[in-house]
């Protein structure tokens, strides 16, 4: 297969394993909830750090990811900052930001995307898919990243998305619509999307005219251009009249003998007068109950950009539609959910911006009641600010404010009417006085002529709208009241834990007794250490120290936080705590039906009381916490 060749590949192709692991500290005070890593998730901190964090966690369970990540169009001014130790690298980190005027700045996006993309696929689960939103600066550039990371037969589809819904005038060349959305599945074998959701459009076209038992139905033609030997004979239609075969150059698609039992089973349409050419009824009921989904996504069902930014206006978090920020509507992100999730589906978004993935998937859990989680990561300074704090409103509700509209004219004006130039602006002074507004000379401007004074008789009466728009455009004059509301919206519901990363952990060199990590931090990054698990809550009835089950073991961790027990006897494998460890095993076996042979029990302690012999006895393999986790600092 070909690969893809770009300047620091060699340093990042497995800078994965290099980047240590930092546990999630959650943050009471930005959260809504109780503190739980195991609960929704927003992360502030480095992405690539952030994705290693939540291996010992989340390794091979997310359903979902998408990711918005940075365009690389030459104006965005982001950063390569992953700190790959080697001199190239350390060259490039002192010409950030990159930028259009950086020669190096595709190869660089390409370090950057490497390694996040080789962890988000250790966090997918087989079943799942990754969705990526991209323009043509580097979507063919990640197509053949991600044909060498995911395999090129995982590829799934390419998906244009109309970003924009006019034309935009100033372009130098082609006025670009649409951005892109890749979709890769982890295994292609096993994924599948989920049907879209018919429409009324859809299902308007089956009627059941003729009251057939089968229900509503709509024809089709039963002829087709290719050559079928038995498809050359003649019908009688009801009325009589006699169709020697199907149209010219065409075949009926069935036998005869399939024709005569379907039109004796009234299957067989002949028109609302039985004289027509025969077509073949086919059933509501038969067909899919959803639709197959197409890759050509319009901005009138996903939202487009404009869309985007005016939710943010609407939740106070973005003052204008001229800002910077280039969110993604809430609706695109609706869609994917729609075809790659189910009610409980772990989704990530690794490139959080402002939250959209979070308030779709509480849009999605409000609609069918689904627990579907998200796990957000944003490394920006607006972490909290905007990307936690729109997840905030989203759940409670927010203050709304937007713009409302009324249209009180809309007229066609061709050339006989525009010699009439006066009479219309008569109109629409007449309809500004009747609102309350006097003249204005926007509206003399419009149609280049002096407004003739509103009749006497105009009622005036309180002002309903803030402002009058008066617009000709494409032949038509259009007046709009326009007014600013506010109301509450509804909060979806919800909660969610705010976290940030904590010290790197490295048991060999950096934990000398001082800032203990908690017991679940500790715990989570041994157990995927070594078993390659994910950490699971424990059971209720679980003892002091079991820390989670793996596939092929249970896991206990004799652990706090506290030196002084650390250097315990209390702290250490004894006969009696290990006995207690194999009998508990024992028993939740034996509570579990075909689960055959028992588990074996992984001990992480400081200290052991009992020969090798003794835990082998027990089903148990002890595995000793570095000195250096409780030595005096």
């Amino acid at each position: 297969m070909p690969e893809i060749v770009f300047k620091g590949k060699e340093y990042v192709y497995n800078h994965h394993l290099t980047v240590p692991y930092r546990p999630l500290v959650a943050d009471a005070a930005r959260g809504i909830g109780p503190e739980d890593l195991n609960s929704n998730l927003v992360i502030h901190g480095d992405n690539l750090h952030a994705l290693k964090a939540l291996l010992p966690r989340y390794a091979g369970i997310v359903d979902l990811v998408f990711i918005d990540p940075p365009y690389n169009t030459g104006n965005e001014g982001w950063c390569y900052n992953d700190n790959v130790n080697s001199p190239i690298m350390k060259e490039w980190l002192s010409t950030n930001p990159v930028d259009g005027e950086d020669m190096l700045r595709h190869d660089k996006w390409l370090c950057m995307m490497w390694p996040r993309l080789v962890l988000l696929r250790e966090l997918m689960g087989e079943a799942g898919s990754i969705w990526i939103t991209l323009d043509d600066n580097e979507v063919h550039r990640a197509r053949m990243v991600l044909d060498e990371i995911f395999g090129a037969d995982n590829f799934v589809a390419t998906c244009i998305w109309q970003k924009n819904f006019s034309p935009k005038n100033t372009a130098q060349f082609f006025s670009e619509d649409h951005d892109y959305v890749l979709v890769y599945a982890k295994d292609k074998r096993v994924w599948r999307p989920n049907l879209l959701e018919r429409t009324a459009e859809m299902d308007a076209r089956y009627s059941n005219p003729d009251n057939h038992p089968r229900g509503p139905w709509t024809s089709g033609d039963l002829s087709a251009r290719n050559y079928y030997s038995e498809g050359t004979y003649p019908v009688t239609a009801p009325s009589g009249r006699v169709f020697d075969g199907p149209p010219p150059g065409r075949y009926w698609g069935i036998s005869k003998e399939k024709f005569l039992q379907l039109d004796v089973d009234n299957c067989i349409w002949w028109g609302e007068d039985g004289n027509n050419m025969p077509r073949l009824k086919r059933f509501q009921q038969d067909v899919k109950q959803g639709r197959t989904p197409q890759t050509l996504w319009f901005y009138d069902e996903v939202g487009h950009t404009q869309d985007a930014k005016k939710t943010l206006i609407e939740m106070g978090l973005l003052k204008d539609q001229e800002s910077t920020i280039t969110p993604k509507p809430v609706a695109l992100i609706e869609r994917i959910l729609e075809l790659a999730s189910t009610p409980d589906s772990i989704v990530l978004d690794s490139f959080a911006g402002s939250g959209t993935t979070a308030h779709a998937v509480l849009k999605a859990n409000a609609r069918d009641n689904g627990q579907r989680k998200f796990i957000l990561v944003e490394g920006e300074d607006y972490a909290d600010r905007l990307t936690a704090e729109r997840v905030r409103r989203a759940i409670r509700g927010y203050a709304w404010v937007g713009t409302q509209r009324e249209t009180l004219l809309e007229e066609k004006i061709n050339f006989t009417q525009f010699k009439k130039a006066d009479q219309w602006l008569a109109k629409v002074e007449a309809i500004k006085a009747a609102e309350g507004f006097g003249a204005d000379d926007a509206a003399q401007m419009v149609l280049g002529e002096a407004a003739a004074p509103p009749p006497a008789s105009a009622p005036a009466r309180k002002k309903r709208f803030d402002k009058i728009n008066v617009e000709l455009k494409d032949g038509v004059l259009r007046v709009e009241g326009e007014k600013r509301v506010s109301q509450m919206a509804d909060g979806l519901g919800g909660e969610f834990t705010y976290c940030t990363l904590g010290e790197p952990l490295s048991i060999e060199k950096l934990l000398s007794g001082q800032d203990l990590p908690s017991f679940e931090a500790l715990g989570a990054w041994l157990l995927h250490t070594a078993t390659g698990g994910t950490l699971q809550a424990p059971p209720p009835d679980a003892p002091a120290f079991y820390l989670s089950e793996a596939q092929d073991a249970h896991v206990w961790l004799v652990y706090r936080p506290d030196l002084a027990f650390l250097k315990s006897a209390d702290a250490a494998l004894t006969l009696p705590r290990a006995q207690a460890m194999a009998e508990w095993g024992h028993a939740r076996q034996e509570g579990q039906e075909g689960q055959g042979a028992p588990k074996r029990h992984l001990v992480f302690a400081p200290a052991k009381y009992l020969s090798n012999a003794q835990l082998r006895a027990q089903g148990i393999e002890f595995a000793a916490l570095p000195f250096a986790l409780f030595r005096q600092g």
